[in-house]
């Protein structure tokens, strides 16, 4: 009885990880995540422990997680993972004030995105 498990969305030679409402916004985080795109995933985990910037450590985090994914769930050889999608989304903003002069409002918007990580296994290379 029940449902049917869902058809998997991903190849055979692919895993994810997704992190939900991060609190940065789309924009900063994008900047991380294009900076990690078609690297090996090895690479990658060097180029977001030395980042300067404040998210690179979530995004680590979640490049762990696909990386653990591919590994423990679909069975896929860690040496041969590389970065395929890094994308951002928005999620929800919320808003504040702050007092301003002559009894108006000034707005504050506090932004929050979503991140998903794809790997991929190269094939092997033939020929050489």
């Amino acid at each position: 009885m029940g449902k049917k498990p869902a058809e998997r969305v991903l190849a055979d030679t692919e895993a994810m990880a997704f992190q939900a409402s991060i609190r940065t916004s789309p924009r900063k985080l994008n900047l991380v995540a294009a900076s990690i795109r078609g690297l090996k995933a090895e690479t990658a985990m060097h180029s977001l422990t030395f980042s300067k910037r404040r998210v690179a450590e979530i995004v680590k985090k979640v490049l762990q997680s696909a990386i653990a994914n591919a590994e423990n769930n679909h069975q896929l050889d860690v040496d041969r993972l590389y970065v395929a999608e890094a994308y951002v989304g928005k999620a929800m903003v919320m808003k504040r004030w702050r007092a301003r002069a002559r009894g108006r409002v000034g707005r504050i918007e506090k932004p929050f995105s979503n991140l998903t990580v794809i790997v991929r296994e190269r094939e092997e290379a033939t020929g050489e």
